[in-house]
């Protein structure tokens, strides 16, 4: 793929997006790529790598402040790196022309932002609902608990494998229901964590099945790298609910327009 500087900025404003918010890496990134006639499959397979590579700063951040609860991050790991293997295998397994694959994709990512744009929408109202049951009887009993984490992990595994989305926002609201009591930026943290091993092993699957575009991948990181680093200095300067409204308007309409 030849070098565009239009694939730089798409990077540089998704990278200060995210820096900014912690919402819209793959989300934003995977619409896009396939605005610029990147095929689905190999949109899915670079943006899970790309979005690898710049989560790894945010753990790094995370885990200094101790915003990580690694067990927790354990516990989903458990359940959605089998689950993103299986995927790829079945991914893999289905002897099926290439079009067909890209119209499940797409019809996936389509429903894929219709849930994670009402998660943005409704994400205070879920938080003030999932601590007014904090209380409930599972919450209290570690091992359902982990059971269920590890239940979200296998949905997030499969989602995140066919549609490059869910880790971020779709993960952190279903967190809340679970852990209503650990504070928002140590679940936000922990996603984080969580999310880096299974987009790289979702990215190195769809790599093995030449799904990566490393030219597109490098021009992608060349301008989120540095976007993340300005959107974070600039996080809590800007209104966080006007930017997260309007994220989450952009993804309805991207994936109403995918689905029908």
């Amino acid at each position: 793929m030849d070098f565009q500087i239009g694939l730089v900025i798409a990077g540089l404003l998704v990278g200060f997006i995210v820096g900014l918010t912690g919402v819209g890496g793959g989300s934003l990134m995977t619409p896009i790529l396939l605005y610029f006639g990147i095929p689905p499959t190999t949109a899915v397979g670079t943006d899970l790598l790309y979005a690898a590579f710049t989560k790894m700063g945010g753990v790094f951040v995370h885990h200094k402040k101790g915003n990580i609860n690694w067990t927790i991050t354990g516990w989903l790991t458990l359940g959605s790196v089998p689950a993103a293997l299986i995927t790829l295998w079945i991914l893999n397994s289905i002897k099926t022309d290439i079009s067909t694959i890209n119209a499940v994709i797409k019809y996936s990512l389509g429903w894929a932002l219709l849930f994670t744009s009402v998660a943005i929408l409704f994400k205070k109202k879920l938080l003030v609902l999932s601590q007014k049951h904090a209380g409930d009887k599972f919450h209290s009993e570690s091992h359902t608990q982990n059971m269920l984490t590890i239940g979200i992990g296998v949905l997030l595994g499969a989602t995140v494998t066919l549609t490059s989305i869910g880790a971020g926002a779709l993960g952190t609201v279903t967190l809340f229901f679970l852990y209503p009591l650990l504070p928002t930026p140590r679940l936000v943290g922990t996603e984080i964590a969580h999310a880096v091993p299974l987009t790289l092993v979702a990215g190195i699957g769809h790599a093995s099945m030449g799904n990566l575009d490393l030219v597109l991948l490098g021009q992608l990181l060349l301008g989120s790298l540095p976007g993340i680093f300005i959107g974070s200095m600039l996080s809590g300067k800007v209104p966080d609910l006007f930017l997260r409204n309007a994220i989450a308007v952009m993804l309805f309409l991207a994936g109403y327009k995918l689905i029908f």
